[in-house]
């Protein structure tokens, strides 16, 4: 049925204006103005006319980095829980990476997680195949038009896909479309754990060690030869999960070849946070120093950094209750991400314009995603409606992650998600009785071919 939303304030393309925005039966946007709108669509019975009453309106968030542990690791989260995680976040659509059980690594199981998706997803999806030492002749068979990209592990983390070998590496960053690289140097990571082992003989090491094994020289390491190999080839790389300030002088703004995400654990939380946070925030690459975090914000303020996302990477508290070594790397993020950058923006490090730029624009750009992360005529309508005036208190009983917990848990951040609409349906509306509409509203996500 169609809708018309009006009496908004709409953040788009840089802009913010009051306007109103259309969206017709086939849950496409049909028009977008501003001021008041026409008064033929108020006329039209078959219309639902709904008042924003001055809130914000903006594209849904483009995660594309989250890990939703299906199939083979779903107790501790599934694609149907951190959907619908996510729609109450304001994410209308998620890349979703291949370390799973099995890994994404064949046609066959990218299937098997589309065909999850398609019965379960309450919001749009889509998976990138995962790259191997010896599966280079799956990826060049891949249909790029309907995935996002490749994944690549230039060191290991969770799920053991390693690629380490020259050969491999040489043709994967000969392959077309984008090349996403979790770039950590695994000699370098080695001998840092083996060195702590010998420090420790006896036992865990405290957590503060996990920033020294999980290094910022292993970062810079492997992210310079990505880099290298990428010019080398002329690929197209994004690296992931940026945390060091050496690494960000490897990137110009207005390169469009070479490009790099953060994500918002990485701009939120310091290695002086595992006091309180535990192994609740180790994550790989690790949470580092302030220097290294306001080099991060510098590098959103100077244009290097390209996008924002999560690394959403849940796990259950028992699982991280153990030691430092042995925990598992990983949080889960993506229900908060949007309030949480948003409260950085009413606290002014950025503005609502630029926070909508680097979760929503850019990531449809850099990804060539059809029809989304802008609202336009003729786009689909994945919208969030923000009250930038009513609190989120992040409490247990909010959290919508199977996992259960957060490491934002106890904050309150300074603006609310209050609906999520996805190809034109609302799938989330936060204060009734049944926040979560039941609904499966996803679509697979498309991507433009180079």
């Amino acid at each position: 049925m169609p809708e018309l939303l009006h009496n908004a304030i709409i953040i788009n393309e840089g802009h913010r204006f009051k306007g109103w925005l259309f969206i017709d039966d086939a849950g496409r946007i049909g028009a977008i103005g501003e001021g008041e709108a026409p008064q033929h669509y108020f006329d039209d019975e078959r219309v639902t006319v709904t008042d924003i009453q001055g809130r914000w309106l903006m594209p849904g968030v483009i995660d594309s980095h989250v890990h939703f542990r299906e199939p083979g690791l779903t107790h501790k989260a599934t694609i149907y829980s951190e959907s619908r995680a996510a729609a109450a976040g304001g994410v209308t659509s998620f890349m979703e990476m291949p370390n799973t059980n099995p890994p994404t690594v064949t046609l066959e199981a990218l299937a098997q997680k589309q065909q999850i998706a398609a019965k379960d997803s309450a919001v749009n999806y889509s998976f990138f195949i995962g790259a191997t030492n010896d599966n280079v002749d799956v990826l060049k068979q891949v249909d790029y038009t309907q995935v996002p990209g490749v994944k690549l592990f230039m060191g290991s983390s969770t799920g053991g896909m390693l690629v380490d070998g020259s050969e491999a590496l040489e043709q994967i960053f000969s392959l077309p479309g984008v090349i996403m690289a979790h770039c950590e140097d695994e000699a370098i990571v080695r001998e840092n754990m083996q060195r702590t082992k010998q420090l420790y003989p006896q036992g865990d090491a405290p957590l503060s060690w996990h920033p020294e094994i999980r290094s910022a020289l292993a970062c810079f390491a492997s992210t310079a030869r990505a880099v290298e190999l990428a010019k080398k080839h002329d690929a197209r790389l994004h690296v992931a999960h940026i945390t060091t300030a050496e690494e960000l002088e490897l990137f110009e703004a207005a390169d469009g070849k070479l490009t790099c995400e953060i994500c918002v654990a990485h701009l939120t939380f310091t290695d002086e946070d595992y006091a309180t946070l535990g192994t609740r925030i180790k994550c790989n690459p690790s949470v580092k120093s302030k220097r290294h975090r306001e080099a991060l914000w510098q590098g959103i303020a100077d244009g290097k950094i390209l996008t924002v996302s999560t690394d959403h990477a849940p796990h259950t508290l028992q699982e991280k209750s153990a030691g430092t070594i042995t925990a598992p790397s990983g949080m889960p993020m993506v229900q908060f991400s949007l309030p949480a950058m948003l409260n950085y923006a009413l606290e002014g490090r950025l503005t609502p314009e630029r926070v909508v730029e680097l979760m929503c624009h850019n990531q449809a750009k850099l990804f060539r995603v059809e029809k989304r992360g802008y609202l336009r005529p003729g786009y689909w309508a994945d919208i969030v409606e923000v009250d930038p005036e009513q609190e989120t208190i992040i409490e247990a009983d909010s959290i919508l992650s199977q996992c259960g917990w957060s490491p934002l848990q106890g904050r309150r951040l300074r603006s609310r998600v209050l609906s999520t609409r996805v190809n034109g349906r609302r799938v989330f509306e936060a204060g009734t009785p049944h926040p979560l509409l039941a609904e499966t509203a996803g679509m697979p996500l498309r991507f433009r071919p180079e």
